[in-house]
């Protein structure tokens, strides 16, 4: 069942500037950021949106989480149309930006969550039940006595997350949720938001910079650029599609590891005492079998193309 639909929706903005050379007449400037945008989310899924900078991404996001009007089209999410701001709407949706606070500055972050408690009606028996599993799959006992001013970044990121899950979210929009953190902090926070997907049924849409938030966490992508939908679908099908290689990387111990080297077949280059191949799927099984036969099995690694890589290659060819 569709949670989440748009039917092309658009969203410009008019920049307003003085023409200095028109005798200070004023200028209007265009600018679309999202243009008939046409998606449909189910119940349950975990989707990865990812473009560019400025490509609409968070654009979108706040249209769907009723934050933003759109210029035209449609949109239902959860059956309510988002920018009507329904109060029965806002108390299923929840929207975690790494770059913003919704939490208090000056309080302790329990202070803050009891606050939200009485703002979103949530029952005492849910409050309860749902705090004591953020503290369980967060580890934030420590951090409930202590004032979000005084709290890293990993750990106020870990208190905003807490807090958008207390009332039982049905969706929950994520922006760059990861953005500034440590690897630590980040395996924590990609750990509790498969958690989530996994035990509440929730569905949450994900932009992120980060490819490894996407690998981990998202089976399906979209793709936008300049406002537009470039890809929809799975993430394996579009490593595939845009990526038909696999990498052997080889540890060459001395120079006649090199040399051995020189005589394998693909695309290679040597980086430090690395050398890599790239070769076609449907010609690694005769290169591999060269491959174990002059290196010893440790030295060896054999990947597919990694999301970066692909998403890279797909923006600098235009080519969709």
């Amino acid at each position: 069942m569709n949670i989440i639909s748009s039917k092309n929706i658009s969203k410009k903005f008019v920049k307003t500037t003085f023409s200095w050379s028109k005798f200070w007449q004023l200028q209007k400037e265009e600018k679309i950021a999202v243009k008939d945008l046409n998606i449909e989310i189910e119940e349950g899924e975990f989707v990865g949106f990812l473009g560019p900078n400025g490509a609409g991404k968070t654009t979108f996001l706040k249209m769907l989480s009723g934050i933003m009007h759109p210029t035209s089209g449609e949109a239902k999410v959860l059956g309510f149309t988002p920018w009507e701001r329904d109060h029965n709407f806002l108390r299923q949706i929840a929207i975690v930006m790494g770059q913003k606070n919704q939490l208090w500055w000056d309080l302790p972050a329990i202070d803050s969550f009891n606050m939200l408690k009485e703002v979103y009606s949530v029952p005492e028996a849910e409050f309860k039940k749902n705090l004591e599993m953020m503290i369980e799959t967060l580890q934030i006992k420590d951090l409930l006595s202590k004032r979000l001013r005084n709290m890293s970044l990993g750990e106020r990121m870990k208190c905003e997350l807490a807090a958008s899950f207390l009332h039982s979210p049905k969706i929950i929009f994520l922006d760059e949720p990861t953005i500034g953190l440590d690897v630590v902090s980040s395996k924590s926070v990609r750990e509790f938001l498969k958690t989530i997907n996994r035990e509440k049924k929730c569905t949450l849409i994900l932009t992120s910079h980060y490819m490894g938030d996407i690998e981990a966490l998202c089976k399906r992508v979209i793709i936008i650029d300049k406002g537009e939908k470039m890809y929809d679908g799975d993430l394996n099908e579009l490593k595939t599609k845009y990526a038909p290689e696999k990498k052997i990387e080889i540890f060459l111990e001395n120079l006649e590891d090199k040399e051995k080297f020189a005589h394998l077949g693909g695309k290679k280059n040597i980086i430090e005492n690395k050398g890599i191949i790239h070769a076609p799927k449907e010609e690694i099984g005769a290169i591999v079998k060269d491959v174990f036969t002059l290196f010893n099995a440790e030295n060896i690694i054999i990947s597919e193309a990694d999301t970066e890589e692909v998403i890279t290659k797909i923006f600098k060819s235009k080519k969709y």
